[in-house]
């Protein structure tokens, strides 16, 4: 049995806890500086909770010492902290981040570190990436990789057309430092809540526009081999307009607080949510310029006897996955690992990773994979 620790305990913290430990291969530790948080663990099977500052010196890397990994569930500022002490204390490293420097500071660390550092184990990074390296695979030289991903309401009903899905921190973030792109084959910034265009899936209409992360380490990864590349997020048309006036009309990108305090006072959580995940491909095939489209759709579901939203299924399914792949041998065991290097299909066969079969492969009840201990 793998001895797993969790930073945050939060809403996907313990549903990355609670998936771990129901397969009963995995025991699991959720660290957080919250004993209020800690108490929702409570009575979960395999799952224990441990009150800890994480910045306290030392501290963390004591909880650390002979466990086989760490996962962080915890706001992007304090992934770094997080990956020194798994560096530190030799227990493979993985996170959900999508903030870009925190990325880079996790790749130097990888370079001697003696166990393997996963970044961006979520949805977007994270899967959004796999695919599109799937796609891009595909083909004999690349024209374009177009990506976009939305975790939206599935019944929105205030002027934002927006819910809060997601961690409200990383959402800001997105909103507003910049994103990498290629653009005309050369690696580029360009500013988040740009680039705004509209587009319609299953008849509905959505918008779409640059936030910053969503391609991970994509960017670097595909210089120099293709025209295109950029990542957008979607949401429903209405939305960027109202951000970009909050943000940048009102000053509300340099006070972040109050922007925080102002989404969370007034937008209500949901758990009637839709992720959506768009990726579009072209380029030439045995001389003939084609395209490939991957187009999914998942929703909230009931998991035993909770209820899911689809941002948490898909997130906590994402580095859940990984994980297990690393725990049974499918990934490197040492050094940095990129999305983008993890098989599609191994994903997907992936006990966790089923969690994004598409629809028309579901069945009319959904799957459940990790409901059960795996032989």
């Amino acid at each position: 049995m793998k001895e797993i620790v969790i930073i945050g305990a939060g809403k996907i913290g313990s549903t990355i806890a609670g998936m771990l430990a129901r397969t009963g291969d995995y025991r699991v530790t959720v660290v957080d500086r919250s004993a209020g948080q800690l108490e929702a663990l409570d009575g979960m099977a395999g799952v224990s909770g441990l009150e800890l500052d994480i910045a306290a010196a030392g501290e963390l890397e004591k909880a650390l010492a002979g466990k086989f990994a760490v996962l962080s569930a915890a706001p992007f500022n304090l992934t770094t902290r997080i990956a020194e002490a798994a560096a530190a204390a030799g227990v493979h490293y993985l996170d959900l981040t999508e903030d870009v420097a925190s990325t880079r500071r996790v790749k130097e660390l990888a370079k001697t570190a003696r166990t393997a550092f996963i970044p961006q184990c979520g949805l977007a990074p994270g899967f959004i990436s796999i695919v599109a390296a799937d796609l891009a695979g595909r083909f004999d030289t690349l024209e374009s990789v177009r990506m976009r991903v939305g975790a939206l309401p599935q019944y929105p009903s205030n002027a934002l057309n927006y819910n809060l899905t997601w961690s409200t921190d990383g959402v800001i973030n997105e909103y507003c430092e910049p994103c990498d792109a290629i653009v005309e084959g050369a690696l580029v910034e360009v500013p988040p809540l740009e680039e705004r265009e509209e587009f319609s899936l299953d008849g509905v209409t959505y918008e779409a526009f640059n936030t910053s992360g969503g391609l991970g380490t994509l960017a670097e990864t595909l210089k120099g081999r293709v025209r295109t590349l950029n990542y957008r997020t979607i949401r429903y048309p209405g939305h960027a307009a109202i951000m970009k006036a909050l943000l940048n009309d009102l000053g509300l990108r340099h006070r972040r607080d109050v922007l925080k305090d102002i989404f969370e006072s007034a937008l209500p959580a949901t758990m009637q949510d839709v992720v959506i995940i768009f990726v579009t491909v072209s380029g030439r095939k045995g001389g003939r310029l084609l395209q490939e489209t991957y187009a999914n759709k998942v929703y909230s579901r009931r998991v035993g006897d909770t209820v899911l939203s689809a941002i948490q299924l898909t997130t906590a399914s994402g580095i859940c996955a990984v994980l297990d792949m690393l725990a049974r041998g499918d990934l490197p065991q040492q050094g940095f690992i990129r999305q983008e290097d993890i098989a599609l299909d191994t994903f997907l066969a992936n006990r966790f990773g089923h969690a994004y079969a598409q629809a028309e492969s579901l069945g009319s009840h959904g799957v459940q994979p990790w409901s059960e201990k795996a032989a």
